[in-house]
């Protein structure tokens, strides 16, 4: 298709609204904007709408685009633009009585704003019946008529709510979701990865497969893990912790209240203003839950003198963090109000930064290699923007920062893509953006530097010429928020873990009763070999059971009958090969230790 797809988007927003005042005359329209991979619009309807209701929208705006409609941008004063949007305006559809588009022509600044007309070509006739003029409130751009837009590439998805202007302090509109692409293959093929995602919904594979789950009496956005979530959670923190231990790092604590002036002097309280959980006692205690690890660690350094002998000092922690998100946005394990965030802090002289990042880099690339994802990825030199007043810390220090990252991205072949606007408050990153087995794209590990934070606190280290000098501040997370990590591997993997990360590697299933006494005995033996397992021993058939454990997407499950106790050994069915045979018990925990040493 020749037209620019985010145009044909956009429109395809504009014609969603027509059809809909077409269809619900009454109906207050608020706004519809172009979004990756298509549209949508926000409606203050008289009616519920479900799900069905979407068909009969999608072929009202099919009528609309067999019209040959023309799109034609004016420029008029705001005060022309408030009497032909208010309740006695003209008599084109969506130019009446509309009070979120006054709202909008109040906040735009200057004095004029644009409009886009869209009428049917006059030869043709409607084929149910005659369209009135559309106008709405819009800075554009869109395609010149609808007659560009093929029937077969666009389709309306789904219904939700959403607040007006994303404030709950409003009124909840009815958002209708679209997919537009520039083919019919394009859009099929987008579908089916939908379908696909939708199967993989860390949400829904969540709570199959015990994993975690939420309570209306502890709140949304707070996170339960189960044992088997557990597991998981601390192979991934134990993986994570062994790799950053052969760079130096060392653990450190530290407690999820703060005084608020803590922050006040790193700058995350201004930052952070809206977000932040504000704790008081009846005794007059009154702190903040932290929301970064970052001052914390600045205050650990600072307890005492430090040397350049010291230096690199290099943190790591694992910890809860909080951040009161709008309750809209909560959902699953992507955004939460208690984050378990993996973090870490390196201090260090000026020269030593560039290997630090290198290190870090490696970090990165050894643990994302272990899971499967290093290679299907894309790096982001995260610069800041034009407003320097966003940030803190001095220009001259930025300029060296971004100039050590790309010289780093250069030396290590790392291809960073510069992206102005996406820096860290108080300094340039690197952001590692990984795609799934799905395409689905995430940012996840992070390295920034910081010359602003030290200074910010006064740390200070002694030079060799016994000179105090701010030490540089590296902040990392390799898999971030355990939480959105959790979220993005069940999905990738759809729950089938690799054997390290199972969280029951093993499912021991005895035939009946009387072999049950073996199957204990060879429990006992793979629980000395540090292998998670579970037995199943309910009342039921063999194969309930093996569909049982199938579902749960256990790597490996020993079924135990007269002939495995004969031969004292196991009959072994493997997740991805199915029936491997019998085979002694030692063979078989030398087999599956080899594949959880090789995380496999």
């Amino acid at each position: 298709m020749e037209n620019n797809i985010e145009e044909i988007r956009h429109s395809l927003s504009h014609i969603m609204a027509q059809a809909i005042l077409n269809l619900y005359p009454k109906t207050k329209l608020g706004m519809g904007p172009a979004i990756e991979n298509g549209f949508y619009y926000d409606f203050l309807l008289t009616k519920t709408l479900a799900p069905e209701d979407l068909q009969k929208i999608e072929a009202k705006m099919k009528e609309i685009i067999l019209q040959n409609q023309k799109f034609t941008k004016k420029n008029i004063s705001k005060l022309v633009a408030k009497k032909l949007f208010s309740a006695k305006g003209g008599s084109a559809s969506g130019g009446k009585d509309q009070p979120f588009k006054l709202e909008l022509i109040k906040d735009l600044p200057g004095k004029t704003v644009s409009i886009y007309t869209t009428e049917p070509d006059k030869k043709l006739q409607a084929t149910s019946y005659k369209l009135q003029p559309f106008v709405d409130l819009c800075k554009g751009p869109h395609i010149k008529n609808t007659s560009e837009i093929k029937l077969d590439t666009f389709k309306l998805t789904k219904i939700a709510g959403a607040y007006w202007k994303g404030s709950e302090k409003n009124k909840m509109l009815t958002r209708i979701y679209g997919l537009a692409f520039s083919t019919k293959d394009e859009l099929q093929k987008y579908i089916t990865m939908q379908e696909e995602a939708e199967k993989r919904d860390h949400r829904i594979l969540g709570q199959k497969l015990d994993l975690f789950c939420f309570s209306d009496l502890v709140g949304g956005g707070l996170p339960l893990y189960t044992p088997k979530g557990v597991a998981i959670k601390e192979e991934l923190q134990k993986e994570v912790e062994r790799i950053c231990r052969g760079y130096g790092f060392q653990k450190v604590s530290c407690p999820s209240l703060t005084k608020i002036d803590l922050f006040e002097i790193s700058g995350h309280a201004k930052k952070f203003n809206d977000e932040l959980f504000r704790v008081s006692s009846p005794n007059g205690h009154s702190f903040a839950l932290k929301p970064v690890q970052c001052p914390h660690h600045t205050q650990i350094y600072a307890s005492k003198p430090r040397s350049y002998k010291d230096l690199p000092i290099k943190y790591m922690e694992s910890d809860k963090q909080y951040r009161a998100e709008k309750t809209g946005e909560v959902g699953g394990l992507t955004r939460v109000y208690a984050i378990t965030v993996e973090d870490g802090h390196t201090f260090c002289t000026r020269e030593q930064v560039k290997d630090e990042i290198k290190a870090m880099v490696n970090i990165i690339k050894e643990f994302y290699s272990s899971i499967g994802l290093w290679g299907n990825h894309w790096i982001s030199l995260s610069t800041r923007g034009k407003d320097f007043s966003k940030y803190i810390g001095e220009k001259k220090d930025w300029d060296l920062c971004e100039k050590i990252l790309k010289e780093v991205s250069d030396e290590m072949n790392l291809g960073a893509i510069k992206c102005p606007g996406e820096a860290a408050l108080y300094g340039p990153k690197l952001d590692f953006m990984f795609k799934d087995a799905i395409g689905k794209e995430v940012q996840i590990p992070t390295v920034q530097i910081d010359f602003a934070t030290p200074k910010k606190f006064n740390l200070v280290y002694t030079d060799k010429d016994g000179k105090e000098k701010n030490p540089v501040m590296v902040h990392r997370a390799i898999l971030g928020s355990y939480e959105r990590f959790l979220a993005l591997i069940i999905e990738h993997f759809a729950g089938a873990f690799p054997v390290w990360l199972s969280p029951v590697q093993v499912s021991i299933i005895p035939i009946s009763e009387k072999h049950l006494e073996y199957a204990n005995s060879i429990k006992q033996k793979l629980l000395e070999n540090n292998i998670r397992l579970e037995i199943r021993d309910e009342a039921e058939t063999l194969g309930k059971k093996i569909r049982t454990v199938e579902m749960q997407k256990v790597p490996y499950l020993l079924i135990l009958g007269d002939k495995e106790i004969q031969a004292e050994a196991v009959s072994v069915r493997q997740r991805s090969k199915g029936d491997l045979g019998q085979m002694p018990l030692d063979k078989f925990i030398q087999q599956i230790i080899e594949e959880i040493k090789n995380k496999k």
